[in-house]
């Protein structure tokens, strides 16, 4: 599909990027939502757990930085999975504030039953390309992802600066 370009040179908004991958992460969410069933644990959930699995006793600012998960949502998903049993949370011994969190028996094993549930989902998410671009197609989101772990690293650094230097 080529993109139709609007006299002043952008994109009409329906072919948009960033609405075409918003799209696409609602599109997974109804998949991942269909094949989970009834596990327990939604997307963000698991997005949660899988980001523990190999990373145990992370600081909650760590997690928000490995899921791309806000503070507050966070938050409040950590209190209620605290509530399941899922996870575990207690003070560092480095910084008495943070909180660092760990996946737990419980957690492991809704993990588990949902992975496949994901991995399903994931499937269904690309088929819809041909098999000989679904590499391509993941080559470059990943090259995309990357460029904004680079600008959450540097760039946005530089803004909040540049913010809290026009509030002073």
């Amino acid at each position: 599909m080529k993109s139709q370009r609007r006299a002043n040179g952008g994109f009409d908004r329906a072919e948009t990027p960033s609405h075409l991958i918003r799209r696409c992460q609602q599109y997974f969410g109804d998949l991942y939502a269909r094949e989970a069933g009834g596990c327990g644990l939604t997307k963000q959930q698991f997005t949660v757990l899988a980001a523990l699995e190999n990373n145990e006793g992370v600081s909650q600012t760590a997690l928000v930085e490995m899921t791309g998960i806000d503070r507050s949502t966070l938050a409040e998903m950590v209190r209620r999975m605290l509530e399941r049993g899922l996870l575990s949370r207690e003070r560092t011994e480095q910084d008495a504030r943070a909180n660092a969190v760990a996946i737990t028996s419980n957690g492991r094993k809704a993990l588990r039953a949902a992975r496949s549930a994901a991995d399903r989902a994931e499937r269904l998410l690309i088929e819809a390309l041909p098999l000989s671009d679904r590499t391509k197609f993941i080559k470059y989101l990943s090259v995309v992802a990357a460029a904004g772990d680079a600008f959450a690293a540097n760039g946005s650094s530089k803004t909040k600066r540049k913010v809290r230097r026009r509030r002073g």
